[in-house]
């Protein structure tokens, strides 16, 4: 199929690993780091805030974050991930991927800080606007989701193409981990200064006044990598293959690309003209149906199956770990000691669950392929979550809890050698062009749509810490994760060939419907050009 495709396009692909691709793969992921960062370093915080602000003398607890608050401080900043994603994703296709790549990067920074600073003091308006910056603050992140992965696709050769885009969104592990590791320091250093009494000790001065600072600078910590890396987000020229298939400006596109890999590539302003005239039909379109439809149903669901049992897993964390014994009981320790042993269950979990996962996939990628990854990694989710539903009992015993913790750890790295990773992949490799970053939108959309069902629905069955609710949970997700395998039948094997082929945008006007683009199974295309 190469024939049919542009000079330039096929420098793209053919180019060698070089270290313009690493550059590529560093500005990219660190937006994934801080969008990382910024989504689950709430985690950490929340236990704190209703400490803070929600303490009620007469119930002679330590006070918690009502069920309903709870959900808006931690879900609030997914709704607006999926509204960011959709918008920035659709800008992306219509105004070019550099040229919003920017923006989301100047609403994270402004919007991490206001939500530290979150004005007031009354509970209500303090929540209220912290609820309000992370929520335009989650429409930054969502911006980073098809922008990074549209930009790493067009930028990559198709050898490594995978490897790429899986390591940006690896970089979604090490933001995780530093979640952790941030939260466990800067309370670290607050109790070394300004420790409490226990709780059972001291009601009102187990919650030191010095913790409302601890919550407010983790928050604003995450605008830091972000705005560390804006400047050279900027200096980043638009993707070649934009350039080219949408702007129709064949010699500005062999000119910057020619930059970036060093080498000379000829201008084709005619054969340009007639590769565009093949693929202008627009997404919603019998053609587009025709040779991409069942690809869009596929990301689109696995992704949000996926995100229910992800985000289930990382929101609920702080309300499963003092069952696994990672945890004091609320009780005997003070407001920044639980936060600080929260941070510290977070940290060890991510970094020997959820940090390796991520990179068995850079590693494995175009070796195994996406498909078969994406396969594994569902059932094996299905089958360690079933096993800690059915035997939620025996596990919560204080003789099995590293047990527990193992298996919850196996699940993690099973979701990021899987499915977390691969879903990300995909839609930046099977979709045309002209609307790879609106597609790649639509699919991460529907995972932020599956990681609200997490938020809003799955974690009021653990809140309470509720046996009898979370082995109903666990169950739940199991049976999500099995459907999620089901529906992976309806994307096909991407590892080794060019955007152009996948897509069928090589393909003239006159030929027969793509076979390239016909969902099959991942097995049937297994192998390297």
């Amino acid at each position: 199929m190469a024939s049919n495709n542009l000079t330039v396009l096929n420098a793209l692909d053919t180019a060698r690993t070089q270290w313009y691709h690493v550059t590529a793969v560093i500005i990219a992921g660190m937006g994934f780091f801080t969008d990382a960062y910024d989504l689950f370093c709430i985690t950490t915080v929340s236990k704190l805030l209703g400490r803070l602000y929600y303490y009620d003398p007469a119930t002679h607890a330590p006070g918690k974050l009502p069920h309903p608050v709870n959900n808006w401080v931690v879900g609030v900043a997914l709704v607006g991930t999926l509204t960011g994603q959709l918008v920035f994703g659709w800008l992306g296709d219509k105004l070019g991927r550099k040229k919003v790549y920017g923006l989301t990067l100047i609403l994270m920074v402004i919007c991490a800080l206001c939500s530290g600073l979150s004005f007031g003091y009354s509970k209500k308006v303090v929540m209220g606007t912290l609820c309000f910056f992370r929520f335009w603050l989650g429409f930054g992140i969502g911006g980073d989701y098809p922008l990074s992965a549209t930009i790493m696709s067009e930028y990559a050769n198709k050898r490594t193409r995978g490897a790429f885009i899986a390591a940006v969104f690896a970089m979604q592990g090490v933001g995780i981990v530093f979640a952790g590791l941030v939260s466990m320091t800067v309370s670290k250093i607050f109790l070394m200064n300004y420790a409490g009494k226990a709780f059972n000790v001291d009601e009102v001065f187990s919650t030191e006044p010095e913790a409302d600072y601890v919550w407010r600078i983790v928050l604003m910590l995450g605008a830091l990598p972000a705005l560390l890396t804006y400047y050279w987000r900027m200096k980043m020229p638009e993707t070649g293959r934009y350039t080219a298939i949408i702007e129709g400006n064949a010699k500005q596109a062999a000119l910057d690309m020619g930059k970036v890999l060093d080498i000379e590539i000829q201008a084709e302003g005619e054969k340009l003209a007639k590769f565009k005239a093949a693929n202008e039909y627009p997404l919603l379109s019998n053609e587009f149906f025709m040779r991409h439809g069942l690809h869009l149903i596929g990301t689109m669901s696995t992704w949000f199956l996926l995100d229910i049992a992800f985000y289930s897993q990382n929101l609920t964390q702080k309300d499963i770990f003092p069952t696994m014994g990672l945890v004091s009981d609320a009780k005997s320790i003070s407001a920044l000691r639980e936060m600080f042993e929260t941070s510290r269950a977070m940290f060890v979990i991510a970094l020997l669950g959820t940090f390796p996962g991520y990179w068995f996939t850079v590693f494995f990628i175009e070796k195994i392929g996406r498909f078969k990854i994406q396969l594994m990694g569902f059932f094996m989710m299905s089958v360690f979550m079933a096993i800690i539903g059915v035997k939620y009992d025996y596990l919560k015993t204080k003789d099995h809890k590293w047990t527990f913790a193992a298996l919850y750890g196996l699940t993690f790295f099973f979701a990021n050698f899987g499915p977390n990773s691969t879903t990300f992949v995909l839609p930046a490799e099977l979709f045309p062009t002209r609307v790879r970053s609106t597609c790649h939108a639509l699919s991460a959309a529907s995972g932020k749509a599956g990681a609200m069902v997490s938020a809003f629905g799955v974690q009021q069955y653990t809140q309470d810490g509720n046996i009898h609710k979370i082995k109903k949970a666990m169950i739940f997700l199991a049976f999500t994760n099995m459907i999620g395998f089901c529906c992976t039948f309806l994307v096909t094997e991407t590892k080794g060939r060019s955007l152009e082929e996948i897509s069928g945008e090589d393909e003239q006007k006159d030929e027969t419907q793509m076979k390239s683009t016909r969902p099959v199974s991942g097995h049937q295309d297994d192998g390297w050009d």
